[in-house]
Order: C-alpha cells, then sequence, then structure tokens
C-alpha cells in the first residue's frame, strides 16, 4: 500500500435529492472520490435495496418501500438462475443498475474527464461501497420478518451478491482511475456479541474475508466500515486492507485492541479515522481541533499500546491513514453535508503538516 498520508474520501451517502454537479464537486474536495448514494432522490438508493436486483426471489414492495424475500413458495428455480450466472463468473451480470445508483454512473463520466485533484503523488483514486453480507442478512427479512442471514440457502446467495457487485464496480473504477478502493458497510456489526447477532467470530472473519478476497482478486484495496462502536480485534483479524472507525466517538475503543491493531499494521493495513463529525457539530468545531483531536487519539492508542508491552509509534500513522466522516450523510442536511466535506479538506492539510 503506497503512502496514504491522511487522504480523504467519505463513506458514501449524501442527503442531496439530486446529483447536479455533486460528483464534480467531491471529485474537486476529496483525494479518492466515492460515488454518490442518493437515498432522497429514491428508495432505491436505500444501501440494502441499492444492491438487490440480481437476487433470487426478492421481492420490492414501492409502496412500502421496503424489499424482502419471498420464501413461500420453492426459491429453487430462482437460486439456479443466480448461480448460473455466478458459477459462469459473469461479472457483468451483477452490475449496479442505473435506476438504483445514479450516482455510480455519473462518477464515472466525471472521472473520465477529471484530473486528480491531490497533491500528493500517485494519488489517483477511486472509491466504492458495497453493503455487506451480515448487514444486509440481517436487515433484509423474508415475508415473515426472519432475518434472511439466518436462511442458508439466501446467506450464501447473499455473500456472493456482494462479491460479485464489488468486483463489478473494481473493473468499472479502475477504467478511470488506476487505484481503487472498495469499502465493505457493516453498520450492524455494532451489535456483534450481544443476542442481534447469532453468529460466531469464525463465521464473521470467513464471510467478510470471501468478500476482500474478491476485492484483492481484481486488484483493488479493501476496506470495511462499522459506524458505531463493535469488537475491533474481530475486524482487524480479517485481510481487510483499512479498518474505518467512527474516530470522532469511539478512538479510544480502539486503544482495546493493541496486539490485533499491532498485527494489522505489520501487514500492511490502515486505518480509516472519522475523524469529522456528520451531524450539527461540525459547525462547532475547526479543522485545527479536529486534527488535534485526532493526533491525541492516536497517541492514546500509542499509549495504552505501551502499557500492554506493545509498540505502536503514533508516526506510523502518518503513512498509514485515510480521512472521513464519522458516517454517513445521508441522513443530513446538503448544508451539513457541504460543510463536512470542507472542514474534511482543510483537516487533512493540517495533518499532513504535522
Amino acid at each position: 500500500m503506497s503512502n496514504l498520508n491522511f487522504l480523504t474520501t467519505h463513506v458514501g451517502s449524501v442527503p442531496h435529492p439530486t446529483l447536479n454537479g455533486l460528483t464534480d464537486k467531491l471529485v474537486a474536495k476529496l483525494d479518492a472520490p466515492a460515488w454518490p448514494q442518493l437515498p432522497r432522490r429514491t428508495f432505491r438508493e436505500n444501501m440494502y435495496v441499492q444492491y438487490s436486483p440480481t437476487l433470487p426471489s426478492i421481492v420490492e414492495d414501492r409502496v412500502k418501500e421496503k424489499i424482502y424475500f419471498d420464501t413461500q413458495q420453492d426459491i429453487t428455480p430462482a437460486l439456479e438462475v443466480f448461480y448460473e450466472h455466478f458459477l459462469a463468473d459473469e461479472v457483468d451480470y451483477f452490475a449496479l443498475r442505473s435506476d438504483y445508483a445514479a450516482g455510480f454512473y455519473a462518477m464515472l463520466e466525471t472521472l473520465k474527464s477529471a484530473n486528480p485533484q491531490s497533491t500528493i503523488c500517485n494519488r489517483h483514486f477511486a472509491k466504492g461501497q458495497v453493503t455487506g453480507p451480515i448487514s444486509f442478512g440481517l436487515t433484509v427479512t423474508d415475508q415473515d420478518l426472519r432475518a434472511s442471514l439466518y436462511d442458508e440457502m439466501l446467506a450464501d446467495a447473499i455473500l456472493k451478491n456482494a462479491t460479485m457487485i464489488a468486483r463489478w464496480q473494481v473493473r468499472q473504477l479502475k477504467a478511470v482511475r488506476p487505484n481503487v478502493i472498495i469499502f465493505v458497510d457493516e453498520p450492524y456489526m455494532a451489535s456483534f456479541g450481544s443476542a442481534f447477532i447469532s453468529l460466531s467470530r469464525e463465521q464473521v472473519i470467513a464471510m467478510l474475508d470471501e468478500v476482500f478476497d474478491a476485492i484483492h482478486v481484481e486488484g483493488a484495496l479493501a476496506g470495511v466500515h462499522c459506524c458505531a462502536n463493535t469488537d475491533w480485534g474481530v475486524l482487524l483479524a480479517t485481510k481487510v486492507d483499512i479498518l474505518n472507525l467512527d474516530a470522532y466517538g469511539y478512538i479510544e475503543n480502539l486503544a482495546l485492541y493493541p496486539v490485533e491493531l499491532r498485527a494489522f499494521l505489520d501487514r500492511g493495513g490502515a486505518v480509516a479515522w472519522g475523524i469529522v463529525p456528520n451531524n450539527e457539530e461540525i459547525f462547532h468545531v475547526t479543522a485545527e481541533g479536529l486534527a488535534e483531536r485526532l493526533r491525541d487519539g492516536i497517541r492514546l492508542v500509542s499509549d495504552k499500546a505501551a502499557a500492554r508491552g506493545v509498540t505502536i509509534r503514533p508516526a506510523e500513522f502518518n503513512e498509514r491513514s485515510l480521512l472521513v466522516p464519522a458516517c454517513g450523510l445521508g441522513s443530513t442536511s446538503v448544508e451539513i453535508a457541504d460543510r463536512v466535506f470542507e472542514v474534511l479538506s482543510q483537516t487533512a492539510k493540517h495533518l499532513r503538516q504535522g
């Protein structure tokens, strides 16, 4: 992994109801522009609905604006069709659809004609994202409200669907930027270890690694995003390249995993620090203050590691860090989102100055 030096990107979702030049603004502001998800444009851009059209026996209820799996009838024929395309390695079959992901296609067009904005050498990056199989399988149910993750056949299809959509994104983005990052969004991992997730550590790692392996096969970096606190040791034990956490709210929790973090860094891992708040607090902070807050947090991680006999030098993160908002911006306002992107860029400049 090249020297990232606080490369800026974002989670994906934005509050804008239309594109209206949005991708141009993102390319101008971010080192690794991510295609925008627009849940206010249509419910089809919800982070679950967006990736669902290729799944077997999925039903889209436009009135209630939800999706679910219909398992009342034999789902074998639908599964056979799905696996025919999967086993034939027909990656294009799993392409995002423009009516579900308008921002993806708009970003592709923008990147085709845009010059990379980063002042840091060799930073020709782009970012994509896909909802992870754990969060998808626990959120999207069947008609009886049973989580699809606990249906063995559906769970495997959800996992395979995520791998193929991730691979397809890499291929498209690599046509316009040589360096591609795909984040696997797993908000439900915040509930890992509770009664809400009946999965073992080994099951979680195996499922996520299957997606990360697919991303690596296409020559891209794999990231994982959890927007709240979780067992970071589990995510650090996967094959992920970039760990993304809400550093504004939870950086001290990362300090609880010094051994796992050390091993992650030793194999080349990087951290995407969500240090810029994604709510009204953005109007009460400064880029300089956020930069210092992150430096303090990194020193805390280093000090806690040292107390456990583990050496993690703060300077290591200069080359192993990305900067992102604390979480997605889809539920905020356009005014907040615009300010977040501005402060994000300014904070990166402060951090690069040391």
